[in-house]
């Protein structure tokens, strides 16, 4: 009868580890898969200084607004209640959920979308407005993909670190708070893109 407690103790202790250490694992893994990639992206929340820098570079500006790596949602939160249209790519499932649910609880969420997603994957042809939280790493992949994607009317805003060959055209804050923007109708490719469609029409 002893011996049977104890293997019924011991199945228990088992179940409760083993069921432990499932859930640990369910709630780490997508923390920490960001990290073994080639580039790593951490999740380091943006301050309430750096939120109003990036909705200072947004000011008189059109068109939806994208935050690559949205991490918990605020800055997409935050352009939508100044009226944008705001999506979020992020790859930590529990970072997307949770900001779908401030979202809601703020009364944004019509405003609002979050998907869980690599951002090499995607492509943001179609956003106006880009906001960067970037790793140093990163940066120049980045540069490259956004320029050929983007329209010459777009805005791109880094937070943290620069882009390494785009000229900003603004820039406020400083420390890590400090945010940089970027107009690529300024830059030599759209630049270029405009002279062939000019050629184009004129013949």
């Amino acid at each position: 009868e002893g011996g049977s407690r104890r293997r019924s103790w011991g199945l228990l202790v088992t179940t409760g580890v083993s069921g432990t250490l499932v859930a640990l694992y369910a709630v780490v893994t997508p923390f920490v898969t960001p990290a073994l990639r080639k580039v790593c992206l951490p999740f380091v929340p943006a301050t309430s200084t750096q939120i109003q820098n990036v909705l200072k570079m947004l000011e008189n500006r059109n068109g939806s607004v994208v935050d690559i790596g949205s991490g918990d949602g605020r800055i997409v939160i935050a352009a939508a209640k100044r009226g944008f249209k705001a999506v979020g790519y992020e790859l930590n499932p529990w970072l997307v959920w949770y900001s779908r649910y401030r979202a809601w609880r703020d009364g944004v969420h019509q405003n609002t979308k979050f998907y869980i997603s690599d951002l090499w994957k995607v492509s943001f042809s179609h956003y106006a407005n880009v906001v960067v939280f970037g790793v140093p790493q990163m940066m120049p992949q980045l540069e490259k993909k956004l320029e050929e994607e983007l329209e010459c009317n777009a805005r791109v805003i880094a937070c943290r670190f620069p882009f390494p060959c785009w000229i900003p055209n603004h820039t406020t804050g400083e420390g890590i708070d400090t945010v940089w923007a970027y107009d690529l109708k300024h830059s030599k490719e759209c630049e270029t893109k405009s002279l062939e469609i000019t050629r184009e029409t004129e013949s």
